[in-house]
Parts: C-alpha cells; structure tokens; sequence
C-alpha cells in the first residue's frame, strides 16, 4: 500500500513554496513569476541582504556562491548553473515536491541564478523520473526558452552519492555520477572546464520568491541568522511521512504536536537525513534553526528529521551506518573500508556482541577518517557513529550487556531508515 505525504505550511504563515496540486505555467506567470530581470547586481544585492543559506545540506551563503561563480566566469569566459534535485537522501521528499508540482518555480530560480552569474548553459539533474517528466512539460510549456537560454535536462540513477556536486559536473561531462576530487571545486573549474554553480532545487526556489518580493519580506519569517523558511520531511514515530513549510526558530517542541507526536515519547531525532547524526532528548528543548541545532552539534542540513519514538537508536545508527556502506561509491579505500568497518561495530553492538575494544575502535573511526573521502560519505558516517557515542551513552552500555529490551524484542533493521519511498502520493 502507497502511502500519503502530509502537505502542509506552519499555521498561521502563508506559504511561499507549498501550494496544493501541481501548478501550470499561466498560474505562476499571473502571480508574477517570470518576470523579467533587469539588473542583475540589484538582485545580487537583495539576496546578500536577504541572507539565503543554501537548502541542499552545507547551508552555505547563496549570495557568496552567486558572487565568487560570476566573479570566476569573468575571468573564465563563461559560466554553467546545475539545478540540482537529484535528492539521493532517502528521508528527504522536498525537492521531488517541488520539481513535480512547482517546476517553473525552480527554473526561475535557475534563471535568476544564470543571470546573475552570466551563464550561457544551465542543467536541470534529477534521478526522480516523475519529476524529470515534470520538468520536460514545464519547458515544453517555454518552448524550451528560459530567458533566451537553452535548459538541458539530464536523468541518472538514483544513488546517495549522485547528488554530490562533483558527481553532477561528472555527469554532464559524460562521465558517471561519482565524485572526484577537489580541488577544483566546481565554483572554481566545473562543466567543461568553466566555473559552476550548483544550486539545490529549493534554494533555486527561494531565489524566485526572493526576486518578487525581496529581502525585507524574506525576512519578515525565520530568525536573524536563519532566515525565511525551509522545507522539513518529517518521517518516524509510527506516522506517515509529511512535508511542513517552516519558519526558521520554531520550536520542536510545537513541531512534534503539528506532526502529533508526544514530546513524552521522543528518545532523540536522526538529523540532516543521514548526514548530520543523531540527537537525544535534548531536541526536545531546541529551536529549528541552524545555531540552535548545531549547538547540539548536529545539523538540519537537508531538512529531513526522522524522529525517533519506539526505535533504539543504537539500531538505527546500525543500519544508517549499514546503508553508508552500501552506498558508498567504492572509489576511495577509505571510505570502502572505513564505512565497512564501523557498520560492522555497530551491527554488533546492536546484536549485543560488541566488545569494549570495537567501541574503542569506532570512537577512533569517527574522529581519524572525517575528510579523507573525495566526497562527505564518510563524514556522514564518522557524524553517524560519533553522536551515537556522546550522544546515547546509556544505551550504548546497555548494549555491551546485551541488556537493551528493545532490541530483544525485535531491533530495528532498515535497509533505508526512513525511507520517503519513491512511489509515495506526493499530492
């Protein structure tokens, strides 16, 4: 059986990228999108002001990235965007929503972005086929114009590792979607040697919002530095997965009755997806925003929170770390190895035949093998196994007893932790 995805904006706000249903190219030119962009420095300006932070996970500066992409191009010859939506994080839905009901939002975003940085190729990658359909009809809908410039649309396989930035230039120079190393970075030296920006989905989609309404409104929502609002995939606590628009700042706390969920019963939260850990009970007590979150030290990154009720997180981080090493690209020995060897750890932990020297081992694992990857596989790894440690210290020991009744009852195993399957009803 499909399941259904709650769609729904904080109460109280008007939502400025959920709507309900797919909208069509007239509805989005009537509310005023499309328009034209007549200074390009102006805009620049505003999104400086407005303080966009990146959505696809880092939360980096969008004005920074704009202006170091357009200031490299000038001395390149040329510059290339990627809209990239390609989502491989399991427990995110956000930028499939967007690209299968919102396209023309995104690719004036893409536009905008390509105007700014005065690119002459932009590319739409995705691995979802539903939104690449989407996307195929909304630039039919443009005839395939978007502000006197071509789009191209690639497709790959869906794959943790294809959404990497260095994986999506590989792509659209011919090669597979792996990573490569940096430097260069794409910013730097990207599709055909020119410098790149790559720009996830929702951020693109905020950038046209942002161009009609400008950085005041952006900011009239958020915290002063988190500001606007993101899109959070809610999955977890024996409920069906949902999309909420948020306000950055809000609290958990309130988050949890939305969703209806008992503050009670929360034991912590798996953060960023997969890549920024997990967190306890503390989570409870925080704000969604990225100062508060990281002072737990962990991160919203892509938005997607799975929050953690019946399941034990020592088995949950088993079978991230189980799927981290599935998903790796096979590419560096390190991350091969070390993904491989700290699963293992934590599979047996959970099996309550860990020892203390293996929870030496992978308390050693997750500080010495952060950065030695061509991409952030195995840091999502090393913040996996890490937080567990500091985080859930108790049930860690309860584990090396062989002692933790939840997992003798039947532990949580996932191929996919909270997974938002492909097929789920997203309207």
């Amino acid at each position: 059986m499909t399941a259904e995805l709650t769609v729904a904006a904080w109460p109280g706000i008007t939502p400025r990228l959920l709507r309900d249903g797919p909208e069509a190219l007239t509805d989005y030119q009537q509310a005023g999108g499309y328009a034209p962009l007549t200074d390009p420095d102006h805009l620049l300006a505003e999104v400086e002001a407005s303080g966009l932070l990146g959505r696809g996970g880092a939360a980096f500066p969008m004005a920074v990235k704009l202006r170091t992409v357009r200031d490299n191009g000038a001395r390149a010859g040329g510059t290339v965007v990627i809209a990239n939506g390609e989502e491989g994080e399991p427990a995110s839905i956000k930028d499939r929503w967007l690209l299968r009901n919102r396209p023309h939002l995104v690719l004036d975003g893409l536009r905008l972005a390509s105007g700014i940085v005065g690119a002459d190729r932009a590319v739409v990658y995705v691995s979802d086929s539903t939104a690449a359909e989407s996307v195929e009809c909304a630039l039919t809908d443009l005839s395939g114009d978007l502000g006197g410039m071509s789009v191209e649309l690639l497709t790959v396989a869906p794959g943790y590792v294809a959404g990497e930035e260095t994986a999506a230039v590989h792509v659209v120079n011919g090669g597979p979607a792996k990573p490569t190393d940096k430097p260069p970075r794409p910013f730097e030296e990207g599709v055909a040697g020119k410098p790149t920006l790559i720009s996830n989905v929702e951020t693109l989609a905020h950038l046209a919002y942002l161009h009609r309404h400008g950085a005041q409104t952006f900011r009239d929502l958020g915290t002063e530095s988190s500001p606007g609002t993101f899109l959070a995939t809610i999955t977890g606590a024996g409920r069906g997965p949902a999309l909420y628009e948020l306000p950055h700042g809000v609290a958990f706390a309130d988050l949890l009755t939305l969703h209806g969920v008992s503050p009670d019963h929360v034991r912590g939260a798996l953060m960023g997806g997969y890549f920024a850990g997990l967190v306890n009970r503390d989570i409870v007590e925080a704000t969604l925003d990225h100062g508060s979150v990281r002072a737990l030290g962990s991160g919203l990154g892509c938005g997607a929170i799975g929050i953690l009720t019946d399941d034990c997180p020592v088995a949950v981080a088993a079978s991230v770390l189980a799927y981290f090493d599935r998903e790796n690209a096979g590419q560096c020995g390190s991350c091969f190895n070390g993904t491989a060897a700290m699963a293992a750890v934590a599979t047996g932990l959970r099996d309550g035949v860990a020892t203390e020297d293996d929870l030496d081992r992978l308390k050693r694992w997750s500080v010495v093998l952060r950065g030695r990857g061509a991409c952030a596989t195995l840091d999502g790894a090393a913040n996996v196994a890490a937080s567990l440690l500091a985080r859930f210290p108790d049930e860690v020991q309860r584990h090396l007893e062989n002692g933790c009744r939840t997992c003798r009852s039947g532990a949580f195993i996932a191929a996919r932790p909270y997974e938002v399957e492909a097929g789920v009803v997203l309207v």
